[in-house]
């Protein structure tokens, strides 16, 4: 699996909650966000900086049981003119809980990988982060950088979740959907070398499956780190090459199809 030095991926958590903020008060609290048509900037931010303290609580206590859960959020403050300080908290709360002794301590992992608990919770906070602050930035009419080792490895990240066991508890529909006959698709980010850039997945009657490298494939999409982590995200559509730069050889309709049946819940 892609991942990310832990430094770099604290570093990326702050960077990009700041970057966030600032789109929010450009756009302003009562905004609509375009790419996620039920938030205003107001939910957005709220969620970012709940989802921000409520990991690094899990983290801090090193809860290894899902059912002991933090149940109690952090609150928004009313003044959109403190919420810049706001994420900046929770941002640097989360990063420091994501310590290097926290690293491979006990922490339950969601995604039932092989990731101690603790850094798949880093790479799910930077996941949010990030692809929020792309939400942000659209909203705010601003540009919105993402690193290609960033978005190789929230691509990782979110395939892992997508073919994890919570998702088969929590999105069982999307579970089934993306359940197959064999059929395969190859994403190849451009920019990245070597299997760091590439993910195969199958849809097997059992469930879907990824791995990284490079095999032929019913439909394979090429193009930048950064569009195909936005094209998974359903933030770009897949026909926009225009946009995205990436090229598609195969069968479109398969890897609509995917993408169709892989929203996350603020989609």
């Amino acid at each position: 699996m892609t991942e990310l030095n832990a430094e770099r991926a604290r570093r990326a958590v702050v960077d990009h909650t700041r970057r966030l903020g600032e789109s929010a008060a450009a756009a302003g609290s009562g905004a609509a966000v375009p790419t996620t048509p039920r938030w205003t900037i107001t939910d957005l931010v709220e969620h970012v900086g709940q989802t921000q303290h409520w990991t690094a609580e899990i983290i801090e206590q090193r809860i290894t049981d899902p059912a002991q859960m933090p149940t109690e959020y952090a609150v928004l403050p009313a003044d959109p003119r403190q919420w810049q300080a706001w994420l900046s908290e929770s941002a640097q709360r989360v990063a420091s809980a994501c310590s290097d002794d926290a690293l491979d301590a006990p922490v339950f992992n969601a995604a039932g990988d092989e990731r101690p608990g603790t850094r798949f919770w880093l790479s799910n906070v930077l996941n949010e982060t990030v692809i929020h602050g792309f939400d942000a930035a659209n909203a705010a009419h601003r540009p919105a950088d993402i690193d290609a080792d960033i978005a190789a490895a929230l691509i990782s990240h979110h395939l892992a979740m997508l073919t994890s066991p919570t998702w088969e508890m929590l999105r069982s529909e999307s579970a089934h959907a993306i359940r197959g006959t064999g059929q395969t698709l190859q994403w190849l980010a451009t920019d990245i070398a070597d299997d760091a850039g590439a993910w195969f997945v199958e849809r097997r009657s059992d469930g879907a499956t990824w791995q990284p490298g490079i095999q032929q494939a019913d439909v394979t999409v090429a193009g930048p780190a950064r569009s195909l982590l936005l094209i998974l995200t359903r933030r770009l559509p897949l026909t926009d090459r225009q946009a995205t730069n990436i090229s598609i050889d195969g069968d479109t309709d398969l890897a609509q199809h995917w993408l169709d049946n892989t929203a996350h819940i603020a989609d």
